[in-house]
């Protein structure tokens, strides 16, 4: 099968109840966009919630992996899924019981992965020759580069705003999305 013909497959019919419906799609875009104004105001309330959210998927993930374990009994597998078990147990009560610490690693983390990305971007735009690529990959390199060094260099009071500013930035721009798909019904 063709990438094509798979693409038209995927290709989503836009039903007449959908376009009846586009002031609910405008309302919940319009709902995320103002969520995410609202942590990107609101970075650190937004940040510690994020940790509390991820926590929580961590210590439900853990209880589940607890249940897959005593599922698949004596086989090989039950060690996998108790040490996994274990892990997101441990790591999702951290996130929960240490928001703000949790928030510092990771921001460290982000900042060591835009520094490493952004220099590889900006070395393969170098290296490799692709016409109209190179410059945006070089920009997009640079611009990860200096969204890291700004990030380390803030650390670890950047620890506290970074990830809701990140989760707000992102809210906002799904919002749009959306806002965007409701008018383009309204238009139908």
């Amino acid at each position: 099968m063709s990438a094509l013909m798979l693409l038209q497959k995927l290709d989503p019919e836009i039903s007449q109840t959908m376009i009846r419906s586009w002031g609910w799609y405008l309302a919940f875009g319009i709902a995320l966009s103002l969520l995410g104004v609202a942590a990107i105001i609101r970075s650190v309330t937004a940040t510690v919630l994020t940790m509390f959210f991820f926590g929580w998927v961590l210590v439900i993930s853990a209880a589940i992996e607890v249940a897959q374990a005593f599922m698949v009994g004596a086989w090989v597998g039950f060690l996998v899924h108790a040490l996994s078990a274990v892990l997101f147990g441990v790591i999702g009560l951290l996130l929960i019981t240490r928001p703000l610490l949790a928030a510092e690693v990771a921001t460290l983390l982000m900042a060591a992965f835009f520094l490493i990305s952004g220099l590889f971007r900006l070395i393969s735009s170098i290296t490799i020759s692709l016409p109209h690529w190179n410059w945006q990959v070089a920009l997009d390199g640079a611009i990860a580069f200096v969204l890291g060094i700004l990030i380390l260099s803030r650390w670890p009071a950047s620890g506290l705003w970074v990830i809701g500013l990140f989760v707000g930035i992102d809210l906002l721009f799904y919002g749009g999305v959306w806002i965007s798909f409701a008018l383009s019904l309204r238009n139908m």
